[in-house]
């Protein structure tokens, strides 16, 4: 399978090409004088109201900047769309040229040969315009599996006015602070200074403060039992048991509710990520946009905040024939450069994943101004494919953990016994 074509190459493989994409299911029809546009198939998996009309219309314009490319746009439903690219790679038929991935599916797409690599393509021509953490996360066993089109991390988001009814001038940098300043926000304003989402994901800062992850991979270890993760997880049951700390919601409607909440000014602070900053400012509390303070999640005993890294990669399909790779590679490059990215960003209010997306007219959305400051901290996924899985057990046993159920030390403990049954060839701490 051919790793790169250089523009040369590439136009004269379109020019002679007259096959269809493998999903397509179509063959080659005609002789190549009478070929026409390669077609390729493109499923993207972004929310198909607020979206993908923005998606829809950059495809339009690499059609008319690219005649020789046709692009056939499928919207494919977020949680559908892993499994359904697994039945079809694994089949080879059905799957697209392009797709737009999250992070935490590449290892597993890679691993079992489903993608190409792009290093040296077209894809990825200006790679050192984007963020080194997220090449870092698009990458598996040394080869670049995708290029990175949007990106997102968690912060702490909080309400400037509240903070300021307390008498807090700035965001806490370390939990214990964010304890200390919830109970003065409680005290002062009449409001709960902190409310958080028992969810696993939300729960890695508390990992990472303490310089830990929930595997070690180099060492080929599990994480959870180690003295660093129960330090965490002991710190965050600490914090939402604290005066001035919400009480947990373990009900189904338990996000929206802390979302409710913030957005109505009855909690002035939450972990969140710039995907509900558009919903955030819809909120009575921030009708004034500059009320939404946004700061790096605060740091653990470790002495360094860090947060999850997520966000979607354009990868291509390793099934295609060359003249349909080249052609996806030149709309991946397309997708994902400086331009594409600023009209994403504006359209979308996503975050681009090159620095040289951050232009006046993007960060002019005091959201995406407020989480490129805390990129910094974004810590990027190991390239395991059962990382992801591993978000499952973790969250089960921390709900358990933080509603009183049973010990930090019980809950990592069988964490880590679900663990294994993903990971059987990592020791357990």
């Amino acid at each position: 399978m051919r790793r790169g074509i250089a523009a040369a190459v590439l136009a004269t493989a379109i020019a002679v090409s007259a096959s269809a994409c493998g999903s397509s299911g179509s063959t080659a029809t005609g002789s190549t004088a009478n070929a026409g546009p390669v077609t390729i198939t493109w499923w993207d998996t972004s929310d198909a109201t607020n979206e993908a009309p923005t998606y829809k219309a950059l495809v339009a314009q690499f059609e008319q900047a690219n005649p020789s490319v046709k692009v056939n746009y499928v919207s494919v439903p977020f949680a559908d769309a892993q499994t359904k690219f697994t039945t079809a790679a694994a089949a080879g038929k059905g799957a697209p040229d392009v797709m737009r991935s999250d992070v935490g599916w590449l290892p597993g797409f890679a691993q079992q040969g489903y993608l190409v690599p792009l290093d040296g393509t077209p894809a990825a021509a200006e790679q050192s315009s984007f963020e080194s953490q997220l090449i870092q996360q698009a990458t598996y066993q040394g080869k670049l599996y995708g290029v990175p089109e949007v990106t997102d991390t968690l912060a702490l988001m909080y309400n400037k006015s509240l903070f300021a009814k307390a008498g807090i001038t700035s965001a806490p940098t370390t939990w214990d602070q964010l304890k200390a300043d919830s109970a003065l926000v409680k005290q002062k304003a009449g409001v709960d200074g902190f409310a958080f989402n028992p969810s696993s994901y939300y729960a890695m800062p508390f990992l990472y403060g303490e310089g830990t992850d929930m595997v070690d991979v180099a060492g080929k270890k599990l994480e959870f039992n180690s003295a660093a993760a129960i330090k965490g997880i002991t710190t965050l049951k600490d914090l939402v048991t604290s005066p001035g700390v919400a009480k947990l919601d373990t009900t189904a409607n338990g996000y929206a509710n802390i979302m409710d909440a913030f957005g109505s000014g009855k909690v002035a602070s939450i972990i969140q990520g710039p995907w509900e900053t558009t919903n955030v400012f819809k909120g009575a509390s921030f009708a004034d946009k500059s009320n939404l303070g946004l700061a790096a999640v605060p740091a653990g005993s470790a002495g360094k905040a860090g947060a999850p890294i997520g966000g979607h990669n354009l990868i291509a399909y390793a099934g295609s024939d060359a003249a349909h790779q080249a052609a996806a590679e030149k709309f991946i490059a397309f997708m994902t450069s400086a331009a594409s990215q600023i009209t994403i960003a504006t359209k979308n209010a996503t975050l681009p994943t090159r620095t040289d997306a951050y232009t006046a007219a993007v960060t002019a959305n005091p959201g995406i101004a407020g989480f490129q400051a805390v990129l910094k901290a974004g810590v990027p996924r190991p390239a395991i494919s059962q990382y992801s899985s591993l978000y499952g057990p973790f969250g089960t046993e921390l709900t358990k953990i933080l509603s009183g159920q049973e010990s930090v030390q019980a809950g990592l403990s069988n964490t880590t016994v679900q663990a294994q049954k993903l990971l059987p060839d990592y020791a357990a701490q």
